[in-house]
């Protein structure tokens, strides 16, 4: 872990186990935790929390974390994911240095302890079909019935799982399982699969299997070998932590550890399927993993959110007990005051509307002072921003009839422009075809720089830039993937919630020059009153700007909903 990165030291119940843990002398007062994805899809915001969880609590007890990839499925597995997972964690500042696994490291160990399991009498090779052993399992009111081959002698069984491993058997017609209860009330507890045929070449172990292990197997001996003292996992696996103990009880393992649960993290106006994700990319609503929309870490990246950010958003949100859903202000926040105090301030028109300043000389060239940053100015430089007759402002600063409480440009009032003059509309000249407002002609008072005027009120600040020397640029604002909280939760098909003015690309703003100066690609900017911007290194040229809105300085949807940033229990 870097070592910019603070310690955490918030209470929760899992830093109370470890705790109490230590002080008891247990696992040698050591502390090893794992981040385990599956490498079949890319990361999200939710699997960002668990990373920060797993490696923050190994570096708060000077333990580690491991980085096992549980690549138990060769069907949906790709080294293309393996990759981005790991360039993933490394971008949020966490490193796991020599402690890369992979459950398929263990394929042949784990293939001994299922055979010690037989030998035992705790497993037996089952011939029923998926079907039908989902059928023979019962209902959570109902018990299961015991398999017709639950008794089978283990000689028979061991013979049938070694001509398994050897390939004489078609996919789908054994499978492994282990002998528990088929009356318990935990359906996990009744005899769950532990090995099934799959003739599929692994990425990494090629075509030397054609069993695999399932995934609560394989997780919990993982966890064993490696020495994890902590297994930290979603709540979902709860009602998993039973065979995860039984495994482990039955078996001669080198340790035993204690798989705590937590609450998984579910964000509002999004969705953290992977299903549902994937689902997004295919029907081409999204341009995939990495679109800036996506709640993927990839896509997080692109977008221009910063690791610090969704460090602190982890952070903010805490551990629970209780699933929740989480309100996406709370990250919107965390980039704005992460971003806040340490991006310089430009000026952006989005969109432009022509000003002509009618008693300000043609050929005149001003340059007018302003801080890049205004709450340490000296400390950090001002830029120069030229002043012309002609300048550009935003179209909804101008209303012809304009309500009574908007203080921008109207005709025959006045407004003050950023870091310069006040100017007064005195003139409005329309496209004769349609009517739309094409340009405004004003006046400005030349001795308002830097004044308040004498006898009058100017309330209204909006910000311009220079017509003939800004610099064009490219916008790209982003907003939320769909319309409300709980897409996946509201009943029907969460695609029918699509925001279709989730991306709206705006190809004719102007920026102030400024930016050839301070506008390397991957910046970070705060363009006034807009919002916070980055500069995309991919997307942009030498010959364009290419700027891709984080988030707008106040979410319109905090508004709409009365105020964010809380957590709704489901």
């Amino acid at each position: 872990m870097p070592e910019t990165q603070p310690t955490r030291k918030r209470g929760n119940f899992i830093r109370t186990i470890i705790e109490r843990d230590i002080a008891q002398g247990k696992n040698n007062g050591q502390v090893v935790t794992r981040f385990p994805p599956e490498p079949n899809g890319y990361l999200h915001i939710g699997h960002a929390k668990s990373i920060c969880l797993n490696f923050g609590f190994a570096a708060d007890y000077n333990g580690r974390c491991h980085l096992r990839f549980d690549d138990t499925n060769p069907i949906k597995e790709d080294v293309e994911f393996i990759e981005a997972i790991k360039e993933d964690v490394r971008w949020l500042g966490f490193d796991w240095g020599k402690y890369e696994y992979h459950a398929s490291d263990y394929f042949e160990r784990l293939y001994q302890y299922a055979e010690e399991l037989i030998m035992k009498g705790k497993a037996y090779v089952c011939e029923l079909g998926p079907d039908e052993i989902r059928e023979y399992r019962g209902t959570p009111t109902q018990p299961g019935r015991e398999s017709p081959y639950r008794n089978r002698p283990i000689r028979e069984s061991l013979d049938l799982f070694r001509r398994m491993r050897a390939g004489e058997f078609a996919e789908g017609t054994r499978v492994l399982r282990a002998k528990i209860d088929m009356a318990s009330p935990n359906l996990n507890m009744r005899d769950p699969v532990v090995y099934r045929i799959r003739k599929q070449p692994h990425p990494r172990t090629g075509d030397k299997w054609c069993i695999y292990p399932m995934y609560d197997f394989a997780h919990c001996l993982s966890d064993a070998i490696e020495g994890v003292t902590h297994s930290l996992c979603t709540l979902e696996f709860e009602d998993h932590r039973p065979l995860y103990d039984w495994f482990l009880d039955q078996l001669d393992v080198p340790s035993h550890p204690q798989q705590i649960e937590f609450a998984r993290l579910n964000i509002s106006y999004t969705v953290l399927s992977k299903r549902m994700l994937r689902q997004l990319i295919d029907e081409g609503v999204v341009t995939g993993w990495g679109d800036p929309r996506m709640p993927t870490i990839k896509g997080l990246r692109k977008r221009g959110y910063t690791p610090e950010s969704i460090r602190q958003f982890s952070e903010d949100v805490g551990l629970a007990k209780a699933n929740s859903i989480v309100d996406m202000a709370m990250l919107e926040n965390a980039i704005r005051d992460d971003l806040d105090p340490k991006v310089p301030r430009l000026m952006c028109v989005h969109k432009p509307l022509k000003v002509v300043i009618d008693n300000y000389e043609e050929s005149r060239v001003e340059y007018m002072k302003a801080p890049y940053y205004p709450n340490d100015p000296e400390k950090m430089g001002y830029r120069q921003t030229p002043f012309t007759r002609e300048i550009f402002i935003e179209q909804d600063d101008f209303m012809e009839d304009p309500p009574k409480k908007f203080f921008r440009l109207a005709p025959g009032r006045e407004v003050r422009l950023r870091f310069s003059y006040i100017i007064k509309c005195v003139d409005v000249v329309k496209d004769p075809r349609t009517g739309e407002v094409i340009e405004l002609h004003c006046t400005y008072d030349p001795d308002s720089l830097g004044k308040k005027p004498v006898g009058r009120k100017v309330k209204g600040t909006i910000h311009w830039v220079s017509a003939n020397q800004g610099v064009p640029a490219i916008l790209k604002l982003y907003d939320r993937l769909f319309t409300v909280p709980n897409p996946a939760g509201e009943g029907g098909n969460f695609m029918d919630y699509l925001n279709p003015s989730s991306l709206e690309v705006v190809r004719n703003a102007v920026i102030e020059p400024a930016i050839k100066d301070v506008g390397k690609p991957g910046a970070r900017f705060q363009f006034e009153r807009k919002g916070f911007y980055f500069l995309d290194p991919e997307d942009s040229t030498p010959d364009m700007f290419v700027f891709n809105r984080i988030v707008s300085l106040k979410s319109k949807w905090e508004r709409i909903r009365g105020g964010a940033g809380t957590a709704h229990t489901k």
